[in-house]
This record gives structure tokens, sequence and C-alpha cells, in this order.
């Protein structure tokens, strides 16, 4: 096994016949959804699932698990949100939104009874956002006066994403924009995350909050890490 799939593997362990299952958005989060469905095939496991991306819904049918897929209105409760991070620092603080899910990601992961974090290795760094860009959820209408309120009030630059196969901005699975913000310096303050989301237009921030984070599982060449 690669170090994402041992730490996908781990992660299965924390799934109980019966649960609701969030599954996050990711390559490791895919590779989770994968092992979960080859469980479910075998009659090991009987469960439903919340995705939190058209993307993840979408690899569920194509693993043969459409019929278990849930929206969050039709569940009482998320049992556990098995998710991947674009960083993690040594406080559990995360940096999420690379797919474009940030927004449906947080409320999923939030929600849960259980939030579980799964990455390898390459994922750790000292502080966050560990030279990654922080992404922001924005209303297509405020994109460029959040950008500059941003750039303006906490300096580094806040770059629309554009698509890599279309012309035009990319579109999230809520009909927003999304902003890469480049901070100025290596470290974040966890509480930068409520200000980012207090500027009008801005939906929601790709910075988690380590404190949510009940177990972070790191996969590595030689070990599976469980914190």
């Amino acid at each position: 096994m690669n170090s994402k799939e041992k730490a996908a593997a781990a992660a299965l362990s924390y799934v109980s016949n019966g649960d609701v299952v969030g599954a996050g958005t990711g390559s490791t989060a895919q590779v989770f959804l994968e092992m979960l469905a080859e469980r479910v095939r075998r009659g090991e496991l009987s469960i439903e699932i919340v995705p939190t991306s058209s993307e993840v819904e979408v690899n569920a049918v194509r693993l043969g698990l459409g019929r278990m897929v849930r929206q969050p209105w039709q569940v009482d409760e998320i049992d556990v949100a098995i998710d991947g991070a674009d960083a993690v620092d040594p406080n559990k603080n995360l940096i999420k939104g690379g797919g474009g899910a940030l927004t449906r990601e947080k409320i999923i992961d939030y929600g849960a009874a259980s939030f579980i974090v799964i990455i390898d290795e390459s994922k750790l760094v000292p502080a966050i956002p560990g030279g990654r860009p922080i992404p922001i959820e924005v209303l297509p209408f405020a994109w460029l006066m959040v950008k500059r309120t941003i750039e303006r009030r906490f300096g580094g630059e806040a770059r629309l994403r554009v698509g890599n196969d279309k012309r035009g901005p990319v579109i999230t699975d809520n009909g927003n924009y999304l902003l890469d913000y480049s901070y100025p310096i290596d470290s974040i303050d966890i509480d930068k995350e409520a200000e980012l989301k207090a500027i009008p237009g801005v939906v929601e921030v790709g910075i988690f909050n380590g404190s949510r984070v009940s177990k972070l599982i790191i996969g590595s060449s030689n070990d599976v890490i469980i914190k």
C-alpha cells in the first residue's frame, strides 16, 4: 500500500455497520470511498453516505453506492465524516478546498459526530497555510470587491481561480467563485478564519479549526500514525 492507501485503510476501522458517513472530497478521500465501496460489496457494511460535493456523489454512484447516497436533510445525524486536507499543522488546523468543495466540506465535517482527517505525510506543515493558497468561496457579484478588501486589509494576493479546460472562473457546486489567497507570511493565526469570513461577499474560508478534528490519520511509507 502507498501512504494514501494506508491512511484510508486505517480510517475504515472508524466506520460501523449502520453508520451515516460523510464522504470527503479529494484524492485520499477518494481512496477511502473506493475501499468503503469494496466492503459494502462484500456485505461487510450497510451504510448511508452524505457526499461533500457533486464529484463525490458521482463517484459513489460509479462505485455502486448510488442507493446509499443521502442529502443532509435526509438524515438525522452524520455519525462520522472522513475527509482529506491540503495542509495540516501540529495543532490539527487544516487548509482545505483545493478541490473547490470547502463550503460543503465544512458543513458536513463540522456537523458530524466524529470528524476524521486522512492524509499522507506530505501534507504536514509547521504552520498553516504552509505555502499553500487559502481557498475562499465568494459570491460572483462580490469577487472583485472581496479580493481588493483582502489584499488591502491583510496583504498578499487573492487570485480568482480559473478552469484548466474552460474559459472563465471555476464555479463551485453552490454556483459561486473561488479566490486562492496567498497569505504574505508562512503562518496565519486561526482567528483569521473569522476575520476573512466577516468580509461581505465571502461564503466560506478554507481554514478548518483543529479543535473540530476528532482524529488525524497520517499515512507514511513505513507506518500509520493516529493522533
